[in-house]
């Protein structure tokens, strides 16, 4: 099984990347392959330019985007790991689905709407915030997030959503034991869906 760990946050030493390389280690204990696409480190360009907007004369996906299609063409699991900036995923993150989950990769065109092209592939999420966990979801921001992101998203692609596990009141100095017990749920997350 393939598994795509698509990473966005500008700190190679972050939480976010912890995350994205648990996962990583663990999908691959267990025989499965793993491939980071740290976003950051990629220097992907998310800004969608001209020629790649679907139009009725076509559109022509850039040089990035058709060899990201070709990375992810065999991918079984895509992998989301990002922090929560004001209760939503970063624009670097926003503007890599934009561009590769697009026209012709996530789902096709028709006069009746949109054909899902990613079906029996699965999803799932990791976001962290400072914000406690309890309050991301008492004000209903989890919801929506999940709502936009995870129902909506998946429902375009076809993809079966897994599962979505949020950490909050990720704060500067958190104890390195609280970090450990985060990653464990990660790795947790590993075991029971695989």
């Amino acid at each position: 099984m393939e598994h795509a760990v698509i990473a966005a946050h500008p700190l190679q030493r972050s939480f976010t990347m912890a995350v994205a390389n648990t996962y990583c280690e663990a999908v691959r204990a267990k025989d499965h392959e793993a491939t980071l696409r740290d976003l950051y480190r990629m220097n992907f360009a998310p800004t969608l330019g001209e020629d790649e907007l679907p139009r009725a004369g076509g559109f022509t996906p850039g040089p990035d985007v058709v060899q990201e299609r070709a990375i992810l063409a065999r991918v079984n699991v895509f992998v989301f790991v990002y922090p929560f900036w004001l209760n939503t995923q970063p624009a670097m993150l926003k503007g890599y689905i934009e561009r590769v989950f697009g026209l012709g990769f996530a789902y096709g065109g028709t006069g009746g709407g949109n054909v899902p092209l990613l079906k029996s592939r699965k999803m799932v999420s990791f976001t962290s915030s400072g914000a406690p966990t309890d309050w991301v979801v008492s004000t209903g921001n989890f919801d929506a997030a999940r709502k936009l992101f995870d129902e909506y998203f998946a429902a375009v692609c076809g993809l079966e959503v897994l599962d979505h596990i949020h950490f909050g009141s990720l704060v500067p100095g958190i104890r390195a034991d609280v970090v450990a017990g985060h990653l464990d749920r990660v790795r947790e997350t590993v075991a029971k869906y695989f």
